[in-house]
């Protein structure tokens, strides 16, 4: 069977990992010289609880190629076929450390390697759907060549209430056009073609969450849909209420954001990812 390997940036549960068999590879997050792996050494609760309260800036990194190599000739003793999804490129260096990973690996095993594009929410999507084609037989090919398909049916809308992270960590983007006077609205941006865009400047948390209700019912064909937050799990109960009539339960998946995606955002993202129906 294929082995599916993802980072800790899909915002996968452990629960979700473990049931569908996914490998879900931690990344890092810095405060000082203290390094922390994703979700293992730092919990989603501690991290925010230290966001919060420390006066250091957290940064992040990704692993190293060194570390692929060993995951995947680990892994290639279970399996002769293995799938990676990453994040986009242009938010971290994972895809790369993971194709020079691949590039160090002796042993007689495929390994596909995809740049899914997209981050949190959008690629859970694309990796649970990628492990369920595994466990129902399919071989790497087709599983690599429905994720390429389908990375353009992936739509994530983020809201939060301040640009600050976003800036400090340089992975900004075109939402740049927000800074300034704006720092301290609560923006919606994008994730598309693996990089972030603007989407609008609501003056209120309400208002934020009425454009992510509205960008989901917008859709006539939703296959599946993410919804998250970082530290405001009344706001999450919320959102799935407004939505439990739109998209059924079955097909929608609750997530908190992972503490190297929240480096980045702040303590107070609500974020969507639709997977559109073919």
């Amino acid at each position: 069977m294929v082995k599916i390997v993802t980072d800790s940036c899909s915002d996968i549960t452990p629960q979700l990992a473990e049931k569908l068999g996914i490998r879900v590879v931690p990344l890092y997050v810095h405060f000082g010289n203290e390094a922390y792996r994703d979700n293992v050494d730092l919990s989603t609760e501690g991290f925010y609880n230290r966001l919060e309260q420390s006066k250091i800036f957290p940064t992040t990194s990704t692993i190293s190629p060194g570390f692929a190599a060993e995951l995947f000739s680990e892994l290639a003793e279970e399996t002769n076929e293995i799938l990676t999804i990453t994040l986009s490129q242009l938010f971290s260096a994972t895809y790369g450390a993971a194709l020079q990973g691949k590039a160090m690996v002796t042993r007689d095993c495929r390994i596909e390697v995809i740049d899914c594009q997209t981050a949190i929410g959008g690629q859970m999507l694309l990796t649970m759907k990628a492990a369920r084609m595994a466990h129902s037989g399919a071989d790497l090919d087709q599983i690599a060549g429905w994720v390429r398909g389908a990375m353009s049916r992936v739509h994530v809308r983020v809201s939060f209430d301040t640009l600050e992270y976003l800036r400090r960590g340089g992975r900004i983007g075109k939402a740049q056009a927000f800074l300034g006077s704006m720092l301290k609205v609560n923006p919606v941006i994008a994730i598309k073609d693996g990089a972030t865009f603007p989407i609008a400047r609501p003056r209120s948390r309400a208002q934020a969450m009425d454009l992510l209700v509205d960008f989901v019912k917008g859709f006539t064909n939703i296959e599946a849909l993410t919804i998250e937050d970082a530290t405001t799990p009344h706001e999450l109960e919320l959102l799935a209420e407004r939505l439990k009539d739109f998209v059924p339960p079955e097909r929608t998946y609750r997530s908190r954001v992972s503490p190297v995606v929240g480096a980045h955002l702040g303590p107070h993202a609500l974020a969507v990812s639709v997977l559109e129906g073919e």
